[in-house]
Formats: C-alpha cells, sequence, structure tokens
C-alpha cells in the first residue's frame, strides 16, 4: 500500500494534483511485522474471499504493482549483545511513506504507549487480537496507559461470517480476544480464558485500572455499504487519468466484487453491496467526538468470547436471561459462571449507530481520492 501511496503522490504531482496525504507526510506510521500464528488452535485465513495474498490474487495478476522486495530488509531484526537493538534504535528514516520497526508488532505497540501520555494513544485493530495479547501478557500496566480498544470483531445479534456464530476476526483467534476483553473487567480472572497451554501467564490480580474497548461487531458494521455501482462511477474517471492508486484499488476490488457474487445471493451486477467493516472503525477513531456516534443500549455490556466450543469458537456470548443482578460480593451457588455477580463479566461498549450509515460508500470514496 506504501508503494502505491508513494507512486500515487508523484502521479499527482506530475499532473499538478494537489498532493493530498498531508497527515501520512506529516506524521509518517511506524510499521512493525506481527504475529505469524495465533495463539492456540490452527492459523485461520481468508484465501477463499480475499486471495492468498489478501487482496485479490493482485500479486500474481499484477505485478507492476507490487512493492520491491527491498522493503523486507527494512524490519529484519538486527542482533546485538542482547539479540534486539533497544527500542530507540529499532526505527529509522527512510525514502517511503513510512517508518520501519525492527520490533516485533506488540512491542511496538507497547513502545508507543509509553513514550506517550496516559489517555493519548487509541488502538484500532481490524483484524485477530493476537498482537495485543500479547502486549497486554508482556507488561499489562503499560497496555493499560491505552486511552481505548477499537474493535472489528464479533456478532452480536447476527450470524458470523466464517461459521454460524463465528466472525473471523474473534474465531481466527479467539483466546487472543477473549484475553483482551478480560482486561474490561473489575476482575479480569472472572473471564480470562481456558487454555491448552500456558503460553501466556494469567493477569496480575490487582491491576490500575479497566480497559475501555469499543466493539465493532457485524451488527453495525454491515450496515455501512460501498455498491459496485457507487465504486465504479467514482474509478473509471481515476483510471482513465493514470492513477496509481485507483488501478491498485480497482485491482483487488474487482476481485472482492466478483466473489460476492459467487458466494452470496443477491450480489448482482452494481448493485453488489460490500460491508466496509475495518474502515468504520477507522473513521470511529477520526471522528469519535460525534455525538451522531452511538452506543448500543445496555452498553456496557458483559460480552465474552468462547475459546473452546467445537461448534461456537469465537461466538460473542451475552446472557439473555430475564435474572435479577447480584450485587455486591454475595455469590449464589446458583450463578453458574458468574453471570450475575456486579464484581465479574466484562465491561464492552458496543457501538450500533454512526453519523453516516446511508451514505458510508461516498465518505470513503471522498476520503480515499481526494
Amino acid at each position: 500500500m506504501f508503494h502505491i501511496l508513494d507512486r500515487e503522490m508523484q502521479w499527482r504531482r506530475e499532473n499538478g494534483r494537489p498532493e493530498g496525504f498531508g497527515s501520512l507526510r506529516a506524521h509518517r506510521p511506524i510499521l512493525a511485522v506481527g504475529a505469524e500464528d495465533p495463539l492456540e488452535d490452527q492459523k485461520m485465513l481468508a484465501d477463499y474471499f480475499h486471495g492468498t495474498d489478501g487482496l485479490g490474487g493482485i500479486h500474481a495478476t499484477h505485478p507492476h504493482l507490487s512493492a520491491p522486495t527491498a522493503y523486507e530488509h527494512l524490519f529484519t531484526p538486527t542482533l546485538g549483545s542482547a539479540g534486539i537493538e533497544p527500542a530507540a534504535d529499532c526505527t529509522g528514516p527512510n525514502d517511503h511513506a513510512f517508518t520501519s520497526s525492527k520490533l516485533p508488532a506488540h512491542m511496538e505497540i507497547l513502545r508507543a504507549l509509553r513514550d506517550n501520555e496516559p489517555d493519548s494513544v487509541t488502538l484500532v485493530a481490524v483484524g485477530p487480537l493476537t498482537n495485543l495479547a500479547l502486549a497486554a501478557a508482556e507488561d499489562p500496566e503499560t497496555f493499560l496507559r491505552v486511552k481505548e480498544v477499537v474493535v472489528m470483531g464479533g456478532a452480536i445479534n447476527q450470524p458470523g461470517n466464517v461459521t454460524p456464530m463465528g466472525e473471523f476476526n474473534a474465531y481466527a483467534d479467539a483466546v487472543a480476544a477473549a484475553r483482551i476483553f478480560a482486561l474490561t473487567s473489575p476482575n479480569p480472572h472472572t473471564t480470562i480464558p481456558i487454555t491448552k497451554s500456558d503460553r501466556l501467564p494469567p493477569y496480575p490480580e490487582k491491576l490500575s485500572r479497566q480497559l475501555t474497548l469499543r466493539l465493532f461487531p457485524l451488527d453495525i458494521t454491515l450496515r455501512h455499504n460501498l455498491s459496485k455501482g457507487q465504486f465504479q462511477k467514482a474509478i473509471t474517471p481515476l483510471l482513465e487519468g493514470g492513477s496509481p492508486l485507483a488501478e491498485w484499488v480497482d485491482a483487488f476490488m474487482g476481485h472482492t466484487f466478483k466473489t460476492l457474487e459467487r458466494l452470496h445471493p443477491g450480489h448482482v451486477g452494481d448493485d453488489a453491496q460490500l460491508s466496509l467493516h475495518d474502515p468504520v472503525c477507522v473513521w470511529y477513531a477520526i471522528t469519535s467526538e460525534d455525538p451522531k456516534w452511538v452506543y448500543a443500549a445496555n452498553s456496557p455490556e458483559d460480552i465474552r468470547i468462547d475459546s473452546l466450543g467445537q461448534w461456537t469458537r469465537g461466538m460473542c456470548v451475552v446472557d439473555r436471561r430475564n435474572r435479577h443482578r447480584i450485587e455486591g460480593d454475595e455469590e449464589s451457588s446458583s450463578d453458574h459462571g458468574l453471570w450475575l455477580s456486579g464484581r465479574a463479566g466484562n465491561r464492552i461498549w458496543r457501538m450500533d449507530g454512526s453519523p453516516a450509515e446511508e451514505n458510508f460508500g461516498d465518505v470513503i470514496i471522498q476520503r480515499l481520492f481526494n
């Protein structure tokens, strides 16, 4: 992506267009390589939908759009007396639109949280929560310096998208999701998942604060869409003008719309609708002060992730029973799983409304290409 953005900015300059991407140029993002595998269970891939490269196979169909292999060395750790360079020496300038880090992603997360004031960093997670779980396990108190964690994942009153109950991100590393969710609890040990190994330690009994987590499940992301007709109308003049960004986006979006039509009934021609799951989360992080962002009526909710079920792995479990809550330290022998206890359970802020559900596709197009 950054390779394409470099080319796009060059193309705009050469054609007398505003270069754009002012924030990117002023504050180059730090890139770090994340974990290759989930904490437990087999790696889950979505190549049936996104292709083997995550972009519809365009590295094979459009090789001229691929970044040169020279990028790879930017992320290779330099071994020293301590094995890996200190954090201060792990990033450096280059000629690209990003700054590379030789730290693993979870350590880079912790470095950013240490280097900034508490409640000044927002983490946006649009994939499995493996890297966040590793960071939280490495140093829980530093992790809790975060202002909030914005998560695209799960499904509450919607079916899953990889199994009847499982949304991809929650399913792909259910243990990681459950561990991060547990940090929202006044007592994380009440919801931390049972695991098959002791790869990650339990959290300390006493933590300084609870995590603030904003959840964007399929329930809200499925209401934010871009139609094929909308996309084609916006992209055609840019393709004709020679925009590298338009060519790159058109290549993988073309594959995506074809896959939608093949897998999902009702997605035909210009009426095919692509749900913009991840962009909604990023948009929230940018515009979170807008009062039109709406939480679910019962937020914060006790939403837990099933990490062990044969058929329900990754499922968001909520208590739908009509039962009295148990406040204080009182315990009940009938409260299996501590679902009724006021001192147990997670506290998840589930998002249920946004400023632009009806025209979010247009918002994204404007943000990307103007």
